[in-house]
């Protein structure tokens, strides 16, 4: 019998994003806080905010124990009013003042093209991390709509879709992040994995 092949429409998403993300454990510590996490996140996952299509959770390892995710979001302003939202922005809040053992990652790509690629206090290189240079979040690369229009351009593709600012302020401003972490004149060299 032949295989029935199917290819999906996605001229009704020309917006669509597609992230991929993970939270490794790098510590002891880190297995309280992947444990901890997972039933919150799933509840508000659960709760299908406004412009989420699909949510499918990921093992990515079982040791050490790398939990995440595959999302598809109507577009980039809506996957942004999420992660900065309840209860998001309390937990990447609390996640920047300290990662508790774990390492976060994601890796966002855009239909209409650009992609964003975020590793924080990931020791070990994963996804494109570990086979491209990467580079200090900072400036214009401290958003991940920045990040992504930076992609965009360096490959020379069109990243007007992209837009220029977030529709909603960040979690963290760049230069308050910086202050508290390292003092008024920090470095972030400490974070680089």
């Amino acid at each position: 019998m032949r295989v029935n092949r199917l290819t999906a429409d996605l001229s009704g998403y020309p917006d669509l994003v597609v992230i991929y993300l993970g939270m490794r454990v790098r510590t002891p510590r880190g297995v309280l806080r992947l444990l901890g996490l997972g039933p919150k996140l799933y509840r508000s996952h659960r709760d299908r905010p406004d412009g989420l299509l699909r949510h499918e959770d990921i093992i990515w390892s079982l040791f050490p124990p790398h939990w995440g995710a595959r999302q598809y979001w109507r577009d980039l302003d809506s996957l942004e009013r999420w992660t900065r939202s309840q209860p998001h922005r309390d937990w990447w809040q609390r996640f920047l003042r300290d990662s508790g053992g774990t390492g976060f990652w994601h890796e966002a790509y855009f239909l209409r093209g650009g992609i964003d690629t975020m590793y924080d206090d990931m020791t070990t290189p994963t996804g494109l991390g570990a086979f491209a240079p990467t580079r200090s979040m900072r400036g214009p690369l401290f958003s991940a709509r920045g990040r992504a229009q930076d992609n965009a351009t360096r490959a020379g593709a069109d990243n007007a879709h992209l837009g220029t600012e977030p529709t909603v302020a960040p979690v963290v401003e760049e230069a308050s992040y910086y202050r508290n972490a390292y003092g008024a004149e920090g470095s972030d060299t400490d974070r680089q994995p």
